[in-house]
Formats: structure tokens, sequence, C-alpha cells
């Protein structure tokens, strides 16, 4: 009796053995799976979409920008700051090196759903200061790293209300976002607005968008690890006209009625 006991008490381990290894494979099994096709990046056509950058935070540590540029990026978008108070430890560095590499510029702020709009908007600003980034100033505004009991009508009265104080000021403003986040809060709010969408599909948005951030795993010459690709939507003549104040794909660039006058 003691022995056939001992001996289903074995059995029991075994099956319980099993069935933890089995899970833990079929765990990794998923992680990888969405690894490899949830997260792929899409063939983006460097004809089609010459123009390329990055973007950057502290989180890329140390970085050699002006062996990105010969590496064919054309721009970088730099973190500043996040909600009221928080400021990137490397802004002011990374600023500094995108400027000797010749890169043209934006700098974005992580938008904090439980935080006041205008106190962001004053954090953004003074982070940056008097420096003039050619590509002005971008928003990052998706529920990942937010808090989830937040009501999607006082995210979007915050938003706003930065939105609205930027404008006021003057600046330039591009939202950044993934396609749930331009539906929840983007679209309707801010339509025709300068939009940055994050997608791994092959049609990023069924939307107007100026920037495609479409890999979290790139290789750059300069940078280790992993960094953010973006393209800009349009041919190289495009994007001179986008540096001349169009904002890509809505209006022509000052220059343009300068020259029809």
């Amino acid at each position: 009796m003691v022995f056939q006991a001992l001996k289903s008490k074995l059995n029991d381990i075994r099956v319980a053995a099993l069935f933890l290894v089995v899970s833990l494979m079929l765990i990794c099994a998923c992680i990888w799976a969405y690894h490899e096709f949830m997260t792929t990046p899409p063939y983006v056509d460097p004809e089609r979409y010459p123009v390329r950058g990055i973007d950057i935070s502290a989180h890329n540590g140390m970085m050699n920008l002006d062996a990105a540029a010969k590496d064919g990026i054309d721009f970088v978008f730099i973190k500043a700051s996040e909600g009221e108070t928080f400021r990137d430890d490397n802004f002011r560095l990374n600023y500094r090196k995108a400027e000797h590499a010749g890169l043209k510029i934006g700098v974005y702020h992580f938008f904090r759903f439980d935080k006041d709009g205008v106190s962001q908007a004053i954090n953004l600003l003074r982070t940056v200061g008097s420096r003039k980034p050619e590509l002005g100033l971008a928003i990052d505004v998706e529920k990942q790293g937010n808090p989830a009991n937040v009501p999607d009508s006082l995210v979007k009265d915050r938003l706003s209300s930065m939105v609205d104080y930027l404008n006021l000021l003057g600046h330039r403003i591009t939202f950044y976002t993934n396609k749930e986040g331009y539906y929840d809060y983007i679209a309707d709010l801010f339509p025709g607005a300068p939009l940055w969408i994050c997608s791994f599909s092959s049609n990023p948005i069924n939307a107007e968008w100026t920037f495609w951030q479409f890999n979290h795993h790139g290789k750059v010459r300069g940078i280790r690890g992993d960094v953010d690709l973006n393209a800009f939507c349009g041919s190289r003549e495009d994007w001179e006209d986008y540096l001349n104040g169009a904002q890509w794909p809505y209006t022509e660039s000052p220059s343009h009625h300068t020259e029809e006058r």
C-alpha cells in the first residue's frame, strides 16, 4: 500500500512537471511568435520613402550621431520630457550631437493621461528652452505607459489644453501615436494635424501621415543595440518643402506661394 501510494505521488509529480514544462514552452512560443510575426517590420521602399530617421532618448545610451548621419539617417526625434516634471537626462547632449551631425531635429514629449495639460506644455517648453528644432514639437499619445483608469474625455481635455497652449505660442505640433491612440484621441479632436504613426503594417493607417515609425529593432551605425526607425511620407523634394514650412501633405510651403507671386 505504501509503495503504491508513493508510486502514485511520483506519477502525479511527473505529470505536474510535464505540464509545467509544456506550459513554459507554449509561453515561449507565444512570445517568439509575437516578436516574429506581430512586430516584424514591414518592407519600406527606399525609392518611395527615401528620407529616413530615428527617435532616441536616454534609454539608447551614448551614441555617435555623426556615424548615424553617414549611415543614411536624415532626421531625429529626441525625447525632451514627460508629464509635469520629468526631463530626459540625455536631452541636451543628444540635441548637441544631432546638431553637430547635421540632422534635422524634432523633440517629443510623452503625454501623461493623469497630469494637467498646460503643466505638461510648460515642462516641455522649459526643457526645450531657446532651441529651434526644425521638425517642431511632437506629443507622444499612447495608452502603453499610462494609467488605464483615466476617462477618455478627461484625456482629451488635457491633451487639448496642452495643444492650445503650445499653438498660442506658435509651435508646430505633430502627434505620435499608434492606430488605437489615433482613433481614440486624435482623429476627431485634431483632424488634419501632422501625424507620426507607429505601425508594423505595410499600410500604416487609413489616414494621412507625415512620419512612420516602422521598426523598433533597427540597426544604425553609431548606436548600440536597437533603435526605432522612421520614414518621411514623401520624396526628397517634399522633404525640402516640409522643412520650408509645408505641413505635408496638407499645404504647400510658403516658398511656393512666393514663387507664384
